[in-house]
């Protein structure tokens, strides 16, 4: 044991004892010792500083105690170079062939084939989270430790790439079925923390928008997205016709029935309830809708947990001037594109004069007044996204973006592990094994210990669809807002890569019993587990689970995956066909179930951008969803959503909507960064030092004719400087 290692070099004196100076000497023999070439030693001194890393809890009383020290440990680990030193050795763990090679021969892959990548990784990632959390008592040496590691790992200072590309190429590796033995969990988990810190989140990003209006004197968003979403209430789905007859069935035979079915709660009076009021059991048993049953009949996990559970105390009484402050009305500001501008006047144009000007949005000749004011309020909301735009290009870096081979399989990989991982996915015999991490050399014999295996099982895929869908869409929302065609190119990989039929197969399945699984052992949990004593576990406790009503990590997990198909479809026409294709609205219909209101926000604007393409009778049989629609997606002027007449109700082809986008993709990148450029892409240089110092390769006879030269351009004709000046202004 690690704790056991410890003891021995310290000789028996306890580490929250030890003087500043005494604890540097400790962790300077650590570093030293772990450049033995035993590779034993070399493992019993990482496991002493994961020791440190978790808190030396075997001297902690409580579990906040293990929390202060390993937040002070981790800081006096990276001080003294300790990530330098697990980076060098976990270089070495991936290009170890022969631990590779004997991984691949091997028919059965378990824990202890990965002992030493596993206790680098776990040492890692507890350095990267815990400097990247802020906490108001921190050191000022501890907020300079944080921006030094920050500015390091995005940094190519690792072999000349930064640490996230490291760990990518460890995710392709074991994809690529070269590395089975490399424990995926703990490289994704990394992987995401490392680019969340080293980039940021989303709030960093809205800070970036703002402080770019701001730098530009452009006035502000009209509303910070994450806070709209945030005060957004989840709204109760309209039941379905078999759902109906059930429920009236089961009232016929006495059981309890949470409210009658005559009258459902309209979802249009949304801002008429009360918005101080939790959406909690209490809300549950005043909402008419809630008369749901589960997707196959049963009775909803959710529901049963708020029958069993008493009532909460009601909410406190709050002064009415906070009551008064809320905005009334929609949550989003409308928006508009310049598409919409242009069949806006066409249209006009055509009924008024009879002809079209093309795409000209400024000539409003012969139209009447109303229309002017029109046109003028449509611009208004464009010039707001517009000015955006520029300012995103205008101050942030434009990088490379060819779509280079291992951009594609860098994010094909995180997809065959998300299908791996996918609770509807069906063991293959050619499919990637991502339980080399979880499954014990000797598998269990009893019945204890195989429920025990099996949550363990469940809660490992839990965590890695958590990870790859965290990343993918981060990655996403850095990229979009880096540069549109860094986003576009691996929107397009994605695409190619089947990630929509897959996050479609994801949410195929009885979405409430993935959202209310328990797949967790709250007294294995650390740092409970090795603080208190543990307690007997039975096969009735690991069944009972704990008692949280939802699984917060399974419902991050749905959303994250919902705002990725937004993200690769929105503005797609192609794209969107294919939902309506794989017939997605009865999938995500059935995922409005989950009353969330961020869940519900992001699945009504997939079903919203498709309702056009599903027909009248659908609009007609689905007029809840459609007002729900109406009542929490943001609007754009003059989309003709809810009635099918909009324009690009076509045809579709997908092959060519997709060969354009990647032909405008490989136009941009031979313009920026092809080195035989066309002469007539390159870029024009207009600095006058420049231009004055650059070396021009002139013919032998031009010295002889130079005076001559001068004489016949430049001396012996006239310049016009009023015509200059005019040009220039």
């Amino acid at each position: 044991m690690s704790e056991n290692f410890y003891q021995k070099r310290v000789r028996g004196r306890r580490w929250i004892e030890l003087g500043q100076e005494q604890q540097r000497a400790y962790v300077m023999r650590l570093l030293d010792a772990l450049e033995v070439t035993d590779r034993d030693k070399r493992l019993k001194v990482a496991r002493a500083i994961l020791y440190l890393a978790q808190g030396v809890f075997d001297e902690c009383d409580m579990d906040a105690d293990v929390i202060h020290w390993s937040r002070h440990n981790v800081f006096l680990l990276y001080d003294m170079g300790i990530f330098t030193a697990l980076l060098e050795l976990l270089s070495m763990e991936i290009d170890n062939n022969q631990a590779c090679s004997s991984a691949v021969r091997k028919p059965a892959i378990s824990l202890a084939d990965s002992t030493e990548l596993r206790v680098l990784l776990s040492i890692m990632y507890l350095m990267v989270e815990t400097i990247r959390l802020q906490t108001e008592d921190d050191r000022p040496e501890w907020r300079a430790a944080r921006e030094a590691f920050k500015t390091e790992l995005g940094s190519p200072l690792y072999n000349g790439e930064p640490f996230a590309l490291l760990l990518f190429t460890m995710v392709t590796k074991f994809c690529s079925m070269n590395a089975p033995h490399f424990p995926m969990k703990k490289v994704l988990l990394l992987l995401w923390k490392t680019i969340l810190f080293t980039m940021g989140g989303f709030e960093e990003l809205q800070e970036m928008k703002v402080r770019g209006r701001e730098r530009l004197s452009l006035p502000p968003l009209p509303e910070d997205s994450i806070k709209v979403v945030r005060s957004m209430r989840a709204a109760s789905p309209p039941a379905s016709a078999m759902e109906l007859i059930e429920q009236q069935q089961q009232a016929k035979r006495g059981r309890r029935s949470r409210r009658p079915l005559v009258k459902q709660d309209s979802l249009d009076t949304y801002n008429e309830r009360d918005p101080f009021k939790n959406d909690d059991a209490r809300d549950e048993e005043e909402d008419g809708e809630e008369a749901d049953s589960g997707i196959e009949g049963e009775v909803d996990p959710l529901d049963r947990d708020v029958i069993i559970q008493p009532p909460p105390p009601p909410p406190p009484l709050r002064p009415p001037t906070e009551r008064a402050s809320l905005p009334k009305g929609l949550p989003w500001a409308p928006k508009v594109r310049e598409k919409d501008i242009e069949h806006f006047l066409e249209t006009s144009r055509n009924k008024f004069i009879g002809f079209t000007l093309g795409n000209d949005t400024e000539t409003l000749v012969g139209l009447p007044r109303p229309i002017h004011e029109s046109v003028k309020t449509l611009k208004q909301v464009r010039r707001r996204e517009t000015t955006l735009i520029i300012l995103l290009l205008s101050f942030l870096p434009l990088l490379s973006i060819p779509p280079s081979l291992s951009l594609h399989q860098d994010r094909i990989a995180l997809l065959k592990l998300l299908l791996a991982a996918a609770p509807t996915s069906k063991a293959k015999t050619d499919s990637i094994n991502i339980l080399a991490d979880v499954l014990p050399e000797e598998m269990p014999i009893t019945v204890l210990q195989s429920m025990k295996l099996g949550i363990d099982v469940n809660r490992h895929k839990e965590i890695i669809v958590k990870a790859i869908s965290a990343l993918l869409l981060l990655l996403l929302k850095h990229l979009k807002l880096n540069h549109i065609y860094q986003f576009e190119i691996v929107s397009q990989h994605l695409v190619f890569a089947n990630c929509i039929p897959l996050i479609l197969k994801f949410f195929n399945q009885n979405i409430m019993s993935y959202i209310s699984a328990k797949n967790s052992i709250c007294v294995l949990d650390f740092p409970h587990c090795v603080v208190h004593e543990m307690p007997e576990l039975t096969a009735e406790s690991l069944e009972a689970g704990d008692s949280n009503q939802f699984c917060w990590r399974n419902l991050f997990s749905c959303i994250n995956l919902l705002r990725i198909l937004n993200k690769l479809t929105k503005w797609k026409h192609s794209r969107t066909m294919m939902l309506v294709v794989f017939k997605s609205a009865p999938i995500l219909k059935r995922a409005l179930k989950v009353k969330q209101a961020m869940m519900q926000l992001y699945v009504l604007k997939l079903l919203k951008i498709q309702t056009k393409y599903l027909g009248r009778q659908w609009r007609k049989s689905n007029m809840k969803t459609m007002s729900a629609i109406y009542q929490k997606v943001r609007h754009r002027l003059n989309d003709d959503w809810a009635y099918g007449n909009d324009i690009d109700a076509r045809p579709w082809d997908f092959q060519a909507e997709e060969c354009a986008l990647r032909e405008s993709i490989e136009k941009f990148n031979s313009r920026r960064y092809d080195k035989n450029q066309n002469g007539e892409f390159a870029p024009v240089d207009n600095c006058l030092q420049s231009v004055l110092g650059q070396r021009v390769e002139l013919p032998e006879d031009f010295h002889y004719s130079y005076e001559m030269w001068l004489e016949r351009e430049v001396f012996s004709q006239p310049i016009q400087w009023e015509g200059l000046l005019q040009q220039a202004q």
